[in-house]
C-alpha cells in the first residue's frame, strides 16, 4: 500500500497547526495552559515567541502547518520508498 503524500502531509499540517492553534487559543484565555508546550515550540520555530498575544497564536499555528506539511511529506516519501523496497508477502 502506497500513501498518497500529498493528502498525508496535509493531514499532519492541519492537524499539528491546529494543536497548536489550540493549546495557544487557550493560553490567551488562561495564561498557565500549554505554557510548556508554547515554549517548546518558540525554542524550535525562529521569531516565535510564546508570548499570550493573538499574533503569536498565528504565528504559531502557520509555523506549525508549515512545519506539518514538510514533515508529512517527508515521512510519507520515506514510508512508500521503504514500502517498495519490502513487499508485503501474501499469505
Amino acid at each position: 500500500m502506497r500513501l498518497n503524500i500529498m493528502a498525508f502531509s496535509l493531514t499532519v499540517g492541519v492537524l499539528w497547526s491546529g494543536a497548536i492553534f489550540l493549546v495557544g487559543l487557550a493560553n490567551l484565555f488562561w495564561p498557565p495552559y500549554g505554557r510548556v508546550f508554547l515554549e517548546l515550540a518558540a525554542s524550535i520555530y525562529p521569531g516565535y515567541h510564546a508570548d499570550p498575544g493573538f499574533g503569536s497564536v498565528v504565528v504559531g499555528t502557520l509555523y506549525g502547518l508549515l512545519d506539518g506539511l514538510i514533515g508529512g511529506a517527508v515521512f510519507g516519501w520515506l514510508y512508500n520508498f521503504l514500502a517498495g523496497r519490502f513487499p508485503q508477502k501474501r499469505a
